[in-house]
């Protein structure tokens, strides 16, 4: 069956890409949760026409989303965390955390978007998180776990 997506969905598609899905998943979880409308032929008429009017704006979307990676890229972060006194921190570094200080630096980035590449960080040191900026555009950045 073919959907025209509402909204971006994990794993499947980004808002307004049509796509083929079976028949089940569309009729019995996308459609009634309103993360997309089946594409019937008048339906997806009037989509091609909608997104001929928002080619323009795409271009500008991506303009922005190249410069937040570029600003990311000579940004280094420093994440503050209560420890122990062996250098253990109570809880654990998370994407909120690193949102948040991004958001200090000037940078705002959904916390969704920010996927930390180790699994839980538990102790100070330097880590790598990956941060989805725009649908394909994606970087990687560098942040250091320090005693708060």
């Amino acid at each position: 069956m073919k959907i025209i997506l509402k909204q971006d969905v994990t794993n499947l598609g980004h808002k307004n890409d049509v796509l083929t899905v079976k028949d089940g998943y569309a009729r019995n979880f996308l459609i009634p949760k309103k993360m997309a409308v089946a594409g019937t032929p008048s339906v997806l008429k009037a989509h091609e026409e909608i997104l001929k009017q928002r080619q323009h704006k795409e271009v500008k979307l991506r303009e922005e989303a190249e410069a937040i990676v570029k600003k990311l890229e000579g940004l280094k972060i420093v994440v503050g965390a209560k420890t122990s006194s062996t250098g253990k921190i109570f809880g654990s570094v998370n994407n909120i955390q690193i949102a948040e200080t991004l958001e200090k630096e000037g940078v705002t980035i959904d916390r969704r978007n920010i996927k930390v590449d180790s699994d839980k960080i538990k102790e100070i040191g330097t880590y790598e998180a990956s941060i989805k900026v725009y649908r394909d555009i994606k970087t990687k950045i560098q942040f250091e776990v320090v005693k708060d």
